[in-house]
């Protein structure tokens, strides 16, 4: 056996060298060229379109039900709360909106639905009650999915209405803060935009309550503020943070010279900039703020150090084992000299291909075929960059004197706290009542008791990771409320120990499908909460939100389903790690097509693109910047693209892959692919051959989707959306033969990026697109398009499915969950329906209950979710006014009757399958004499053949059953005798909710002198055998 402390040894030898690391400036000069973005001024013209959209809607009945997930939660930014309301919370999500509990998170109003913009990244209250509140919109966390906002808004009703109060180009607020002393004077940290120069960047004052506000501080370029504290006892002296960032699709800039600390010393007029020992130049980022009444002239900042770190890495790697740092600093000989075995883990552990053998790779190695460096290229991936980067990270400071000299705090390293990524969290807090006791927010959430000498993990059972808020119940420090990529937390002894308040449906959906069972499930890829499967019956509030399970980990992405068995899902989390999973037996298995070594790594998309071949289910098509195909349902792979993205430079962020494929369900082979740098690409042999298809679509906008039309074997639609480029314009195309050219279908659509398009697979007049707040649907395929409303707030709507058999629309939104609207009746609403005066739908079947309405064990009853079927009609404007809905049975017999509002448009109404007590009476009565006539007629019938078909006269020769038996119906089963019957009837049936009998009824739809009509059948149960017991 070899030495296993060889590696060690080794390890104490100089590394390989490389070149240094470019300076931020270089950097910025590098991948950041100067970028214009939209102003605000379209963009609020394009909300103001969307209103009107909303309003003139015909569409506006149909209703979308919000069907989870519940419990995992989704990502706070914010938590505020009344001084004089203690059982009162606000929380600001990312982009779920802002909810308002008053009950100590028992139940929730959520505030902000329908504004310019609901993503949020501060909120603040404004008064001891409640009834003032601020919000900045747009989150400052800077990640792939930070929305822009609209500017700073204000309420003075608790939240009922708001109105905004301008600085509507700041993109991104990072925090509100009300003057302890006026609350007409208000300061607005804001960012301004992410992927562009200009807008609104800086430190804003209001003093006159929101009517006007003026740039107090502000630097130069990117840099933007991030933060503001006012000191507690002298409240004219405040600090502000700054921080200069700027995003590309390719690259990060975390940091810059503009990054820095500065203090007011008169209320906010003026300002300077600190230094005293505190971390200046290239390499700050982000900063957060903190003050404490316990500590007066004390201040507290956390800063994301973007310098080299120096010294070893802590690894947390046993000795004798490789990792990819340990690696990197092995000669070739070394490498060979290294126990088989440890060399075998790591390649299991690191995803290289199955077929390379340590022993093998060894000897390769060290006879020089094989290149060392290609073996470290090979695990230098995304993944391991966001936690293996050698930055010093996060750095806790404080100043004891109000800023004028600053000294580190912490004693230990900080690094596993935010990893790479400090951007992401940037936020310290200092107990009220204890001046040394401090909390962190980071990947885990923090404590230090001592200062920040030393720290304490907090998250216990039941916390989630990734922290962004904390707040302190006025009075008491000791209750905490804590806000994370899961959702809420309380706390009542100082963050000891949790309760997770899951009972809202604010999951950020990046991904969205559906199966084929029945009823059918959603499967949904979620940030940061993995993947989740839920039946689409599930109600939010209602259900039990244990119906909603886990089937992956990580940043949920793509989702496939077997088209044949909706318990095999294919899923992946960030960067295409993917696996099929069998929910039902639980077996996984990880796939994703890998680079032989010595090729030019893969590049993932952070969500990777993988689909199932609508011509079998063994074929699997997987995107990286080539497309790859599997026969059997990836355990093998072979490319069939060149690279079809172009030789930029790479930053630090994955790019030049590919986002979406489509394949023809008219004919195998037939491709399309588009890519984040906004070429389409197309292929009619199965990848043999390729072709650009991008001339004439948006030059450099992410293409979103690709979708091949399930109705023409040349019809493509491609969306593609301007986010990463600050462009908020809609984008939406369709060619009609294969790509060669395109024709925009975007016209009539506000300003709003585009994140999907779909056909609907059996309707080829039906289009529907998901936008950054909300979704649309055409009936002229692409012609013209109508807002859908129906109970959807203005969140973005990342992904839609279409449920082929039911018809369903079903919304993944990236705040709210998943919506599913009943839409297969306009599937018969094309443009010639459109033109009638009235027109009702088909109404779904549905299954007769002999149950329906009779005991239930009370506790079951109040969650119950009863039988319903929607009964829905077009009206024209001449069929505007009152409807009267009348169900009828084959005779003409009327069982319901009643009105409802009949708007122009699409109407729909939910019908729970009841008669009319009295109706149902006189129709039961008819029903039985009916059936005892034709059993008498059948009767009569046979006694002239004879029972058993055989002449009457032999029939008479037979006995007569004894006296008092029962008679058997014509299908052999015994019928209850009357006095029998009356012992087992229903006392209280006269007060009792009655329901339809199974069979076909007929609903007719009057409006004046337009009348409609369709079709509901109740379907009965097979009938149940009895077998009769035998001695």
């Amino acid at each position: 056996m070899k030495n296993r402390a060889v590696l060690a040894l080794f390890l104490l030898a100089p590394p390989l060298l490389a070149a240094p690391p470019a300076t931020k400036t270089e950097e910025a000069a590098r991948f950041h060229p100067p970028a214009k973005g939209m102003p605000a001024a379209p963009r609020l013209a394009g909300y103001e379109k969307r209103l009107a959209m909303e309003k003139a809607t015909p569409l506006a009945n149909l209703r979308f039900r919000n069907v989870g997930p519940e419990v995992q939660g989704g990502r706070i930014v914010d938590l505020d709360g009344p001084r004089n309301r203690p059982e009162t919370l606000f929380v600001a999500f990312a982009s779920g909106g802002l909810w308002r509990t008053d009950n100590r998170g028992g139940s929730w109003t959520p505030l902000f639905d329908h504004e310019s913009s609901m993503t949020l990244g501060a909120i603040a209250v404004g008064d001891a009650d409640g009834n003032v509140l601020w919000a900045g919109t747009g989150e400052a966390n800077s990640s792939r999915t930070t929305y822009a906002g609209t500017g700073v808004f204000k309420s003075v009703d608790g939240g009922k209405s708001w109105a905004s109060t301008g600085l509507t180009d700041s993109h991104h607020v990072g925090k509100l803060l009300v003057d302890a002393t006026n609350p007409d004077v208000v300061f607005a940290a804001a960012m301004g935009p992410l992927y562009t120069d200009g807008g609104e960047r800086g430190l804003y004052r209001t003093t006159d309550g929101g009517k006007s506000w003026t740039k107090v501080l502000g630097g130069t370029g990117r840099t933007g503020s991030i933060d503001v504290v006012q000191d507690p006892k002298d409240p004219r002296l405040l600090y502000a943070a700054l921080w200069e960032r700027d995003r590309k699709p390719w690259n990060f800039l975390e940091s810059g010279p503009g990054s820095g600390i500065f203090r007011s010393k008169d209320g906010g007029a003026t300002w300077s900039r600190l230094a005293g020992g505190f971390p200046q130049g290239d390499f700050v980022g982000r900063i957060g703020l903190a003050v404490t009444p316990a500590k007066p002239g004390a201040v507290w900042a956390v800063v994301d150090n973007q310098s080299k770190r120096k010294g070893d890495r802590d690894e947390e790697t046993p000795p004798g084992e490789l990792t990819p740092r340990r690696l990197k600093a092995l000669t070739p000989e070394q490498f060979a000299k290294i126990e088989t075995a440890a060399v075998e883990r790591f390649l299991r552990a690191n995803d290289f291909p199955k077929e390379l053998k340590a022993k093998a790779l060894q000897k390769d190695v060290a006879a020089g075929k094989t290149k060392l460096a290609d073996v470290v290229a090979y695990v230098d991936d995304a993944d391991r960059q966001m936690v293996e980067v050698d930055i010093v990270g996060k750095e806790v400071w404080r100043s004891d004197d109000a800023g004028e000299t600053w000294r580190k705090a912490n004693d230990v390293s900080l690094e596993k706290v935010a990893y790479s990524y400090g951007y992401y969290f940037g936020k310290i807090w200092v107990s009220p009542a204890d001046g040394e006791k401090a909390y962190l927010a980071g990947v885990p959430l923090v404590a230090s008791e001592d200062g920040g000498k030393t720290w304490r993990g907090l998250d216990r059972l039941g916390v989630h990771g990734d922290h962004h808020a904390l707040r302190f119940a006025p009075g008491d420090p000791r209750q905490v409320a804590l806000g994370n990529d899961g959702g809420l937390n309380l706390s009542w002894d100082g963050g000891e120990t949790w309760t997770k308040v899951n009972n809202l449906p604010v999951g950020q959906v990046t991904t969205i499908a559906v199966d084929s069972a029945e009823p059918y499930n959603v499967v949904c890829g979620l940030q940061d909460n993995g993947v989740m499967r839920g039946p689409s019956t599930y109600v939010a509030g209602k259900s039990p939100r244990e119906a909603w399970k886990s089937i992956h980990g990580g940043d949920g992405s793509w989702v496939e389903i077997d088209p044949k068995d909706p318990n095999l899902v294919y899923t992946a989390s960030q960067f295409g790690h993917a696996t099929r999973v069998n929910v039902k037996t639980g077996e996984r298995t990880r796939f994703r097509p890998r680079q032989a070594l010595g090729e030019p790594a893969l590049r993932y998309n952070w969500v990777t693109p993988f689909v199932l071949s609508p011509h079998s289910r063994n074929v699997l098509w997987f995107g990286t910047q080539k497309l790859w195909r599997s026969f059997d349902r990836g355990e093998t792979w072979a490319p069939v693209s060149p690279d079809l993205t172009s030789s930029r430079e790479p930053g630090d962020v994955p790019f030049g892959t590919i986002t979406t494929i489509a394949e023809s369900p008219k004919r195998f082979g037939v491709l399309w692919v588009g890519t984040d740098e906004g070429k389409v690409w197309g292929s009619r042999d199965g990848g043999a051959s390729w072709k650009d298809l991008s001339k004439g679509l948006a030059k450099e906008r992410w293409v979103t989707r690709v979708v091949a039309s399930a109705h023409d074997e040349g019809t493509v639609y491609v969306s593609q959306s301007g986010y990463r480029n600050d462009d908020f314009a809609p984008y939406v195309w369709r060619s009609t033969d294969f790509g060669a050219t395109w024709t925009s279908i975007s016209a009539g659509l506000p300003a709003e990026p585009v994140n999907s398009v779909r056909e609907d697979p059996k309707a080829a007049h039906l289009l529907w697109v998901a936008t950054d707040a909300g979704a649309f649907v055409s009936l002229d395929r692409g012609a013209t398009w109508n807002a859908l409303t129906g109970g959807l707030p203005h969140v973005p709507v990342h992904d839609l499915a279409i449920q082929p058999t039911e018809g369903d629309v079903v919304l993944g939104t990236h705040g709210r969950s998943a919506f599913v609207a009943q839409a297969a009746p306009l599937r018969e609403l094309t443009p010639e329906v459109a033109k009638e005066p009235l027109h009702a739908f088909k109404v779904k079947n549905a299954s007769w209950e002999r149950r329906r309405g009779y005991g239930e064990n009370p506790f079951y009853a109040w969650f119950r979710v009863p039988t319903t079927r929607t009964i829905s009609w077009w009206a024209g404007a001449s069929a505007a006014g009152t409807a009267t809905i009348t169900v009828k049975d084959g005779k003409g017999r009327v069982w319901k009757e009643w009105t409802a509002p009949s708007a122009a448009g699409f109407n729909a109404v939910d019908y729970d399958l009841s008669a009319d007590p009295a109706r149902a009476d006189a129709n039961e009565e008819a029903l039985r004499k009916e059936t005892a006539e034709a059993a008498a007629k059948e009767k009569e019938k046979k006694a002239g053949k004879g029972a058993d078909g055989a002449p009457a006269a032999e029939a008479a020769a037979k006995p007569e059953p004894p006296a008092g038996d029962e008679e058997e119906d014509e299908a052999g089963s015994k019928t209850t005798p009357p006095e029998v019957a009356a012992l087992l009837a229903d006392p209280l049936r006269k007060t009792r909710e009655r329901y339809l009998p199974a069979g076909r009824y007929a609903v007719e739809i009057a409006v004046g002198a337009q009348n409609a009509k369709t079709s509901l059948v109740l379907k009965a149960p097979k009938q149940e055998a009895v077998e009769d017991d035998e001695d």
